[in-house]
């Protein structure tokens, strides 16, 4: 093939990713209205596609050039691709200020970063250091995940989770650290993109409500009622707000 020919083909290719991406932030966005605005006035397309080239460059041993694209992407969107990182087709960053992906890490198809997310390393080896990011995950506002793991297919971090170990496919994780939720409902490929961040189950409030619930169980079978005063902490009587006399406020 012919140079001319292998350009030309280079740039249909990306031509079409660019329309594919275009299309997925129509698909994940309620707030996007027409391509042309896309194509226009979002940042996380625009620092994915700066990237596309920066890694170019990369790929080709000119690292110093594509650090220096990498970083003019930098400065106008405010999202840090290292021009290392391996990204599959169909990544959207949403609103997307502040995204740090490191240079080893792996992003698979139609990922959904939403603003603040980090894919960092946690040594200093030369190696791979950063996450691996399975096709169809969701990682929400201010989410962490942080080394050498690998985040399972149709999972969905929430927001402001910090991930240091592995998560299996088709898996919650919420909290500090992260805490793994197998999902009831297996999320596939054919469903729509799983982008409800107000499904996020509180594993640690559920189990101290289960316990407190037992305790009072156990008062009353010993006492005929529960002490209230001398007691313990009591659950809230209308599950929402607690009550002050259980706490030094």
């Amino acid at each position: 093939m012919r140079r001319s020919d292998k350009n030309s083909s280079g740039l249909k290719n990306y031509m079409e990713m660019i329309k594919r991406d275009i299309n997925s932030a129509l698909e994940r966005d309620p707030a996007a209205r027409s391509g042309v605005e896309i194509l226009l006035l979002y940042p996380g397309l625009h620092a994915v596609w700066i990237y596309r080239i920066s890694h170019w460059f990369w790929k080709r041993d000119f690292q110093l050039i594509g650090r220096w694209v990498s970083q003019i992407a930098r400065g106008v969107t405010g999202i840090e691709i290292h021009p290392g990182a391996a990204i599959g087709e169909g990544l959207f960053i949403d609103h997307g200020m502040g995204v740090v992906i490191g240079e080893t890490a792996i992003i698979g198809n139609d990922v959904t970063l939403y603003h603040g997310v980090t894919l960092g390393g946690t040594n200093l080896s030369k190696g791979k250091r950063h996450p691996t990011i399975n096709d169809r995950v969701t990682i929400g506002a201010g989410a962490k995940v942080l080394g050498n793991i690998i985040i399972g297919a149709d999972s969905r971090i929430g927001a402001n989770a910090v991930v240091v170990k592995s998560v299996p496919e088709n898996s919650v994780v919420i909290g500090v650290p992260g805490q793994v939720v197998r999902r009831s409902h297996p999320h596939l490929s054919t469903d729509a993109p799983d982008l409800n961040h107000s499904s996020l189950p509180d594993i640690i409030g559920i189990s101290i409500k289960e316990l407190l619930e037992r305790v009072d169980s156990i008062e009353m079978q010993l006492q005929g009622h529960t002490n209230h005063l001398a007691g313990h902490i009591h659950l809230p009587q209308d599950n929402e707000t607690w009550n002050g006399d259980d706490f030094t406020i």
